[in-house]
């Protein structure tokens, strides 16, 4: 009778323990590597899969893509400027079986690969290049580690850079530098402006020349253009004849002094 009992509580015992070790239930996104005595079977899922109690094994790999955050790198660019750069991949298995028979944790293998990958790749670059092209440079991450990866069953999709930060006297030089880059941009657009500016004042002047009654018109409209509507200065208009003897010798007074001269010269040879 003892007996008895001992093999009814030991073939309950197996009635519960045999079926949670020999069915497994996987996701749509989880597909399962089984191992028989140390052999890889096909890859199973998803939904049921059934067991051999201590003949299989199974591990389980996820299908979906992986946000992997790369730590803080330390990196020296091409031209000697130290940057601390962090990164972030998305990688998601494509052949389970590979996954986890080529390579023993793929995720560390990718962190690691990407680590390096992010040092090596930007350690060529310069730092403009670092801050103004990260396209081309993230394109380049990508392709590096995915051809690193691809022999394990996983592919890399995406990889971009996050943050790139600078040591606070290298940021500062880059200010004095882009400072004194603006000062020569607008002294060259000033100096433009004046070469542009003359050009056209000489072809006005030239338009002026041919017609004096141009130029006191011009001068009345600046009169009109002082006395604006909320000026309290009172603007006489002269006539352009009042301002004429000052504005330097004119031809008529030249001619009459070489015509003094030139009587003065004669009386002067004609005197005995």
């Amino acid at each position: 009778m003892t007996v008895l009992l001992i093999l009814l509580v030991i073939l309950a015992v197996l009635a519960l323990v045999v079926p949670g070790t020999a069915v497994r239930v996987l996701r749509e996104y989880e597909r399962a590597v089984v191992f028989r005595l140390g052999r890889a079977l096909d890859v199973k899922g998803p939904g049921l899969v059934l067991l051999i109690p201590v003949v299989d094994r199974m591990v389980r790999v996820g299908l979906r893509t992986v946000t992997l955050n790369i730590p803080a790198q330390e990196v020296i660019t091409r031209d000697n400027v130290p940057a601390k750069v962090t990164a972030v991949a998305y990688f998601r298995v494509l052949d389970a079986d590979r996954a986890v028979i080529e390579v023993e944790d793929f995720l560390a293998a990718t962190t690691q690969i990407a680590q390096t990958t992010l040092r090596s790749v930007l350690g060529k670059a310069e730092l403009d290049t670092l801050l103004a092209d990260r396209d081309r440079l993230n394109d380049d991450l990508q392709k590096v580690i995915d051809q690193q990866t691809e022999p394990w069953g996983v592919k890399v999709t995406t990889v971009e850079i996050k943050d790139v930060e600078i040591p606070v006297p290298m940021q500062r030089a880059i200010a004095r530098q882009a400072e004194a880059e603006r000062e020569r941009r607008a002294k060259i657009i000033n100096a433009e402006a004046e070469f542009q500016a003359s050009a056209k004042l000489a072809e006005a002047a030239a338009v002026i020349s041919r017609n004096p009654t141009t130029l006191q018109l011009r001068y009345l409209q600046t009169l009109r253009e002082v006395g604006g509507d909320n000026n309290s200065t009172v603007v006489v208009p002269l006539p352009i004849d009042l301002v004429r003897p000052f504005l330097g010798p004119t031809g008529p007074p030249q001619r009459a002094a070489e015509t003094v001269d030139g009587q003065a010269l004669s009386g002067s040879t004609n005197s005995p």
